[in-house]
């Protein structure tokens, strides 16, 4: 029998514990699984805020609110350009069960609208977590480009002011940017593209980018891009083939994710170590895994594309203090 709506808003506030830890548990799931597949992507989640459950209730006059409401989890995955989309939507079909997948960008009406593509899955949460009357617990995820994201989320708050309609002027201009929108997430696409293709700079942006991937998976503190890139060269004079180096740090940190952890807490940007000495710079940065991987697979070479370098001598010898090794 159908719960009624306060049934259904009861229950919400009761399991929302269990729904929030489910949503958890499949973004980590997530970004594991991204970044496997090497896809630059930011993962989200969350769970319902009561008051919108209860709003959306009221508003939808549901009949059956508790099986109706599927939403109750949201997660967002926001991807640099359009051209990582499907790359990025592949990858959730093979690490999640799916229930459903909607996807506006095969609309035949799609072309003539100034609208961005819907584009959501609907999937069955990780950790096995169920409703009380044994239904696995779903999710919507949301799959957008980081320049649909920000309109999105500018045009929501002034677009869907509860009981006020905007001027049909001011949401006529607000659609407009999506055309301004498109033509920024294909010169993105057209850029990362060509970088990719760049001689001289394709090897360290590989490099980098791969670093970042599995470095999110640890934090999400911010790092400087310049010594990011002065590292990197450094770096890269320490790996012949990258094409084959993502799979390898990647089971490098998957081995030694525990270890990697330990010493970002006792040596990263917030740590008691950092903050008192001012030390350390390197393990707040990216390639920080690529040291440590250097550091265990080849240090001596590590050291002397290091000591050929301008990069101070104490900030490697400092990660080896770090990882435990001597150089």
């Amino acid at each position: 029998m159908p719960l009624t709506a306060d049934e259904a808003f009861q229950r919400y506030q009761q399991e929302l514990p269990r729904i929030e830890e489910a949503a958890e548990a499949t973004k980590k799931h997530l970004i594991h699984c991204t970044t496997r597949k090497g896809i630059n992507c930011e993962v989200t989640a969350r769970a319902k805020e009561v008051s919108s459950f209860k709003t959306k209730i009221y508003r939808k006059r549901y009949t059956d609110p508790w099986k109706q409401i599927t939403d109750k989890a949201g997660l967002r995955v926001v991807v640099p350009h359009r051209g990582l989309l499907d790359p990025v939507l592949e990858a959730i079909k093979g690490c999640l069960d799916i229930v459903r997948v909607e996807d506006a960008r095969k609309d035949p009406g799609y072309v003539d609208h100034l609208r961005y593509p819907r584009l959501h899955v609907q999937a069955i949460m990780v950790g096995g977590l169920a409703d009380p009357d044994g239904v696995p617990y779903e999710c919507e995820i949301q799959l957008r480009t980081e320049a649909v994201d920000l309109w999105s989320r500018m045009s929501h708050r002034l677009l869907y002011k509860p009981g006020v309609e905007p001027p049909a002027d001011v949401s006529r201009s607000l659609y407009r940017l999506i055309a301004l929108v498109e033509l920024f997430d294909l010169e993105v696409e057209r850029g990362v593209e060509a970088l990719t293709q760049h001689p001289d700079l394709a090897h360290g942006n590989r490099l980098l980018s791969m670093a970042e991937q599995r470095y999110r998976t640890f934090t999400d503190h911010p790092y400087s891009r310049d010594l990011s890139r002065d590292t990197i060269d450094v770096l890269s004079q320490t790996i012949d083939d990258d094409t084959t180096y993502g799979e390898q740090l990647l089971e490098f940190t998957e081995v030694f994710r525990e270890r990697i952890e330990r010493a970002y807490a006792d040596y990263g940007p917030t740590s008691a170590h950092f903050l008192k000495h001012g030390r350390y710079l390197l393990a707040s940065q990216p390639e920080s895994l690529i040291i440590f991987e250097r550091l265990h697979r080849a240090r001596f070479r590590l050291k002397s594309a290091w000591q050929k370098s301008e990069l101070p001598e104490t900030m490697l010898s400092d990660m080896a203090q770090i990882w435990g090794t001597g150089l």
